[in-house]
């Protein structure tokens, strides 16, 4: 059961249930010994739930009490519903004018003695008011039981204390590493390293004799093993004294002190006051120089845990220049605290999983404990291997996992434990429940409902807060001016800082994940209230009754169905993801059973209709993804609690005026809304709506600007068809200088008229441009704005209030797009909180405008942390070189992207942050590196033609001071690689050299800088090399290597011998290519091997035993496969358009084989039934097969195409019990099936003869009984030609 209980959405309708029975039915003398008694129960059944949230153990033990919890959950749900139903009434009242109504208006509020007798005959007939009194005595009756409950919260606060206790205890942590160190070689040198630096600070400052470092991971990570060995190594006897605590979450400041004392003692430490603990250790410590190592920090209260912090590090001020200490921890904001308690940067080293390899060589280490002959448990590897997939890189995974293997090694056990949950286990659970346990409950409950999506799933943050809001989990905001969506993303931001959100960036923006381990534990916890069906009916049966929150993801049908014996949810997310049609029947049921939904989330692309919504009178939340539905149900407009309508973009066929209900404009609790063209009619009386995505401008009225004069409340808008303004004077109507909450303001301009208004005269043109001009100077925002964007806006000047200091001082984020005719941009450079800057495909701006703002800047752009800039092809001048003489240009940017922008003016230097560079077609002759080389971690370079130095202003010799390490470095010309400081590199993951049509080979200093970086090159790729005829002589010596990607390399002949640690090979469109490496054979770290479209290859040599897959396409001087295929341990083997006589037998390991365009065979291996691992077969274009063999036994998959002579298939196919899909397409001789198992679910059959389509027809075909059992069947006439 999650912690709902804690949740303050109890308090709050258990207090506003109170506060409305005793306003409004006081007189009911029936009533008030039943409100009396809840209100002296009020107390005592907070006291029980807020113990039984937090104490889930004993809870979950306690059968009576769990019941009990579970039956006052469902007493104050039905009171939320009640009193949600008399609040729908109230706002149905205040929209009609309908006479009865108001007298219901009129006996609900008044309570004056004249009204009693009506009262109490309205409570007989009023439905709402009888389901009042029903639930009142409900309620009372169940919080009766609470007497019997109270015992357990005096008795369980000793007990919660010892489990604390315990808790701590089982964190705790030594010195001494119990485990072997696999896959942090180069973190431990990290900070070996880092001990080793000699302190560069002076003796002026509180704590300049000590340097700290963080290292900073999720749990499990391996951080506490990574210290425990560095702890251990000889080198750290250097320091005087060396302390070892583990902190953990339950944070003493006393207790800390104690335990850095008895680490250096060695004996318990019998002092009691905090005064005494501190003179003790400052006496300790003086004039030494120490090593302290402060294991798993926690963060809870920053104020609280700095002040304890800050008492706790004051003694070690009297230690000696050169003291480090190292602090482990799972939050950043953990690590930030520590350093701002000493005054210090906050230097982190960040532990990510480890890779797949190193996570299996832990596995099986602890798998395989005690173990002599290895050999004899082969068998168990390719299982082992698997399973690290699910793992995460978790090293705590890996030895846990390893553990439970290690009990019994026999396979069948392995497999249970690969199918099993991993990642619930032992001390995964005890190290990953405390960032769930210590969150504030209302975070608990916000953390338990985002767990109701799949592992994985991409988490939009906006989406999820709307969804909180929905259901009640967020707190009314006690801040003024306050949002609840403002509330929801201090809570959002909170989850990112502990550590439980990860966030990502993708090209489609930045989205959010939950760790998969972090995801079943939040899922265990909250089983009873959260569920996720992936799938089948059948999963529908582990369901618990007491579920409010239901996530459905299936392609069945009959799973759906079923829904509505749900009845109590809160939230239901259906996701029919099937390509046949959608019935509304089922939702019209699930509509009339589910009344209590707050949140409907609807993905089904063969939906065309949605049924009436009048009986989900208290939705919040409905979202409408993916479908074809072409007109909203009319009772829409009577969800009047409705806050959020989301309809995506991909509605089509709309019927402009129909596909929303005309009084839609009653749902004035409406926050946010995103609808299709075109919009919303009338839209302008929804005062209270704060998001717009989406406000069509028409020529006509309800859909023009001024619908947006009075909706001041809007934070965040999108106008879209600015087009269809005729007049700027309309523009004014929107009165956006009067939004002070608009703070996100997107302004568009369809983006058709750009081929418009170039095929339009110049007079024309001009007209345009002007009214876009003037368009824009009339949508001037508020001050308040923050976020700006302009799409394909035809105007040759910015606005007028563009270069008002006080109207965009505020600006975080602009981006200006298809902006064709713009010439001059605002100088955005002196805007103080500029941190986003998108300027793409406006080719006619030439510069930036200075004029507006003089040259008494100190710094340009002194915010600025993104800057991307693309196809602006006349932009010269961006910045003004007399500002920045004695000043300072993009101090703070990180990540710049400059494309196809040939004329633009070289920067002085580089910005001293900056870790991602990108540059395609850029004009510069010269730009330096050297600023601060080490903070790069990935850059490309692309057709830089008049590029000679990287070096910049810089003197050659200074370059001795830095050491350059990057991830990913695209270049054009590897003459790139000799320039400084890449002369300089240390180390680099990733090379790719691209686009080169003047390389005929590496000069001998290329191939030496190779060398150079030989240890650290993970993945070499070269592609489109035209004239490239040999490899270098380096490439067997790239010792770390493990991907090489060579393609469209017409010239090259010859592929030298290859490194080793090679995992991945691939080598496509070789046209002179004309053999392979005869030592492949003994690569036994080679994986995957791809060859495609390389026509002069005649043979292949034998395949290391390693290989797992093998592609081989396009290679039409290939006449047999190598002899060793038959004995390798392949699982993918793909054959395409090859000119093979026949095929060998295949291995038994195979799992999927596809087989295209093979013209000359005419059989499959006699031995093909022995393949008992193949799951998946594909055969497409095989004009001489005419039969199959046997079948394997454990086939699911099978796609036949073109199969142009087969005119039968195999009697075995009634014994394959796996096969669940079978598709035949373009076979025209097959005129009938064999008998078809029961396992199928479903079939296709296609261009066939039409004696098959015919004797198959759905009911009416002669055989039709006999596929009549399976759920998806497709059948189609012949195609003609």
């Amino acid at each position: 059961m999650a912690e709902w209980f804690g949740a303050p959405i109890m308090e709050k309708l258990i207090n506003t249930g109170f506060q409305y029975l005793g306003d409004q039915v006081r007189w009911q003398t029936g009533m008030k010994e039943e409100l009396k008694r809840l209100r002296e129960n009020h107390p005592k059944i907070q006291a029980i739930v807020h113990f039984a949230s937090s104490q889930e153990q004993i809870r979950d033990q306690n059968t009576a009490l769990n019941e009990w919890l579970w039956q006052l959950r469902d007493a104050v749900d039905e009171a939320d519903d009640v009193l949600d139903e008399l609040e729908y009434m109230k706002l149905k009242n205040q929209l009609t004018k309908n006479k009865k109504q108001r007298k219901v208006r009129s006996i609900m509020k008044a309570i004056n003695k004249r009204l009693v007798q009506i009262a109490k005959r309205t409570l007989k007939i009023d439905p709402n008011l009888k389901s009042l009194e029903k639930v009142v005595q409900k309620l009372d009756k169940v919080s009766a039981g609470v007497a019997t409950f109270l015992h357990l919260v005096k008795d369980a606060k000793q007990e919660h204390q010892e489990r604390q206790l315990e808790l701590y205890r089982a964190r705790e942590t030594g010195s001494l590493p119990k485990n072997v160190l696999i896959g942090r070689g180069k973190d431990k040198d990290f900070v070996m390293k880092w001990l080793r630096n000699p302190s560069d600070e002076y003796q002026t400052t509180l704590y300049s004799n000590i340097s700290l470092l963080s290292i900073v991971g999720q749990g499990g990570m391996g951080k506490t093993t990574l210290l425990q060995h560095v702890y251990k190594d000889e080198m750290t006897k250097e320091f005087d004294l060396k302390m070892w605590v583990c902190v953990s979450n339950n944070f003493d400041v006393n207790r800390v002190i104690a335990n850095m004392l008895e680490s250096l003692k060695n004996e318990r430490i019998c002092l009691d006051t905090l005064d005494a603990l501190q003179k003790s250790l400052e006496s300790v410590v003086k004039t030494k120089k120490f090593l302290l190592v402060l294991d798993d920090i926690w963060e809870e209260n920053e104020e609280r845990d700095k002040s304890k912090w800050e008492n706790v590090l004051a003694p070690l001020i009297q230690g000696k220049l050169g003291s480090k200490i190292l602090v482990t921890t799972r939050m950043d904001s953990a690590a930030l605290m520590v350093a701002k308690v000493i005054n210090k940067k906050n230097e982190m080293l960040r532990l990510e999983g480890l890779k797949d390899d190193e996570c299996l060589l832990l596995l099986l280490r602890y798998a395989f404990v005690n173990v002599e002959r290895l050999n004899d448990y082969h068998n168990l590897r390719s299982i082992a291997e698997k399973m690290v997939k699910k793992l995460s890189g978790s090293p705590l995974a890996a030895r846990v996992i390893g553990g439970v293997l290690n009990s019994h090694l026999d396979e069948s056990h392995w497999i249970r434990v690969l199918n099993y949950d991993i990642g619930s286990q032992n001390d995964i659970s005890s190290v990953l429940k405390l960032s769930y346990i210590f969150l504030p409950r209302v975070l608990q409950n916000c953390l338990s409902f985002s767990a109701i999506f799949p592992q994985d799933y991409e988490y939009d943050k906006d989406d999820l807060i709307r969804m909180w809001i929905a259901l009640g989990f967020i707190q009314l905001p006690n801040i003024p001016g306050e949002t609840l969506k403002d509330v929801g993303e201090r809570y959002f931001d909170f989850l990112v800082k502990k550590s439980l959100f990860d966030k990502f960036q993708s090209k489609h923006g930045i989205y959010y994940k939950l760790h998969d381990l972090l995801h079943m534990l939040v899922r265990s916890v909250s089983t009873q209230e959260c569920f996720s069906v992936i799938g089948d009916e059948e999963l529908l049966l582990g369901i618990p009754k007491t579920i409010r929150h239901l996530f459905v993801y299936t392609k069945n049908f009959e799973v759906l169905r079923k829904m509505k014996s749900f009845r109590n949810l809160r939230s239901l997310f259906l996701l029919y993801n099937h390509y046949e049609d959608f019935a509304d029947g089922v939702l019209i049921e699930i509509f009339e059973t589910l009344r209590s939904i707050r949140l409907l989330y609807i993905c089904a692309p063969c939906l065309k209709h949605i049924p009436e919504v009048e009986h989900l009178t208290h939705l919040r939340y409905l979202n409408i993804v993916d479908t074809r539905v072409t007109r909203l149900p009319r009772s829409l407009s009577n969800l009047y609690h409705l806050q959020f309508l989301i309809c995506d973009e991909n509605f089509s066929n709309l019927r402009e005026d129909d596909f929303l209900p005309r009084d839609l404009n009653n749902l004035l609790n409406l926050y946010y809304m995103k609808l299709p063209f075109p919009g919303m009619y009338d839209i302008g009386k929804l005062n209270s709506l704060q998001e717009l995505d989406g406000f069509y401008v028409q020529n006509k009225a309800g859909y023009k600007l001024e619908e947006l004069e009075h909706m001041n409340e809007l934070c965040v808008l999108t106008i879209n068809f600015l087009e269809n303004v005729k007049d700027s004077r309309d523009a004014c109507n929107a009165k956006l200088c009067d939004k002070r909450n608009l703070t996100d303001l997107s302004l568009v301009w369809r983006n058709i008229r750009r081929r418009d208004h170039y095929r339009s005269s110049d007079l024309m043109s001009h007209g345009v441009s002007n009214l876009d001009e003037n368009v824009l100077d009339k949508l001037e925002p508020h001050s308040s704005l923050k976020k700006l964007k302009i799409n394909s806006f035809m105007g040759t000047r910015s606005a007028i209030w563009m270069n008002n200091d006080n109207l965009i001082s505020n600006l975080e984020y602009i981006q200006l797009e298809d902006c064709l005719a713009w010439q001059i941009l605002p100088h955005f450079g002196h805007l103080p909180f500029l941190k986003y800057l998108y300027l793409r495909n406006m080719p006619k701006v030439k510069r930036f405008d200075y004029k507006f703002h003089g040259h008494d800047k100190d710094c340009l752009f002194p915010s600025l942390q993104v800057l991307d800039i693309k196809n602006l092809n006349a932009l010269e001048d961006w910045f003004d070189t007399r500002t920045t003489v004695n000043g300072c240009l993009f101090p703070c940017l990180t990540a710049m992207c400059l494309h196809e922008c040939p004329s633009l003016q070289e920067l002085p230097s580089l910005p001293p942050k900056l870790k991602e560079l990108e540059m395609v077609n850029i004009g510069w002759n010269a730009f330096n590196l050297l600023q601060d080389a080490s903070n790069y971690c990935s850059i490309l370079i692309q057709n830089l033609p008049n590029l000679i130095s990287l070096r910049g202003m810089h003197e050659p010799e200074t370059i001795n001071n830095y050491q350059l390490i990057l991830s990913e470095l695209i270049i054009k010309d590897p003459f790139v690689l000799l320039m400084v400081p890449l002369t300089r590199i240390t180390s680099i993951q990733k090379l790719e050299i691209q686009n080169n049509y003047t390389l005929f080979s590496f000069p001998i200093e290329v191939e030496q800088w190779f060398l150079k970086v030989s240890s650290s090159l993970c993945e070499l790729n070269l592609k489109r090399l035209k004239f490239l005829q040999s490899f270098p002589s380096f490439l067997d010596s790239l010792s770390s290597l493990k991907i090489l990607r060579v393609e469209n390399v017409p010239q090259l002949q010859l592929l030298p011998n290859i490194p080793f640690s090679l995992e991945r090979l691939e080598l496509v469109e070789l046209e002179c290519l004309q053999s392979l490496p005869s030592s492949l054979e003994s690569h036994c770290s080679l994986k995957i091997l791809c060859v495609e479209n390389v026509p002069r290859l005649q043979q292949l040599p034998n395949i290391p035993a390693s290989l797992e897959r093998l592609e081989l396409a396009e290679l039409r001087s290939l006449q047999c496969l190598p002899s060793s295929l038959s004995f390798s341990s392949l699982k993918h083997l793909e054959l395409r358009h090859i000119p093979l006589q026949n095929l060998p037998d295949l291995p038994a390991t195979l799992c999927e084989l596809w087989l295209q365009g093979l013209e000359c065979v005419n059989s499959l291996p006699a031995s093909f039934h022995n393949l008992s691992s193949l799951q998946k077969l594909t055969i497409n274009w095989a004009p001489q097969l005419q039969e199959l063999p046997e079948l394997p036994p454990f086939l699911c998959f099978m796609y036949l195409s073109s199969l142009t002579n087969l005119d039968c298939l195999p009697s075995c196919l009634s014994s394959l019990s796996s096969l669940q899909e079978l598709t035949i397409s373009d076979s025209p001789q097959l005129r009938e099936l064999p008998d078809l198992p029961s396992s199928l679910k479903s079939l296709l059959i296609f261009n066939c003869h039409p004696e098959l389509i015919e004797r198959y027809q759905e009911f009416v075909g002669s055989d039709w009984h006999k596929i009549a059992h399976i759920p998806n069947v497709y059948i189609y006439t012949q195609l003609e030609d």
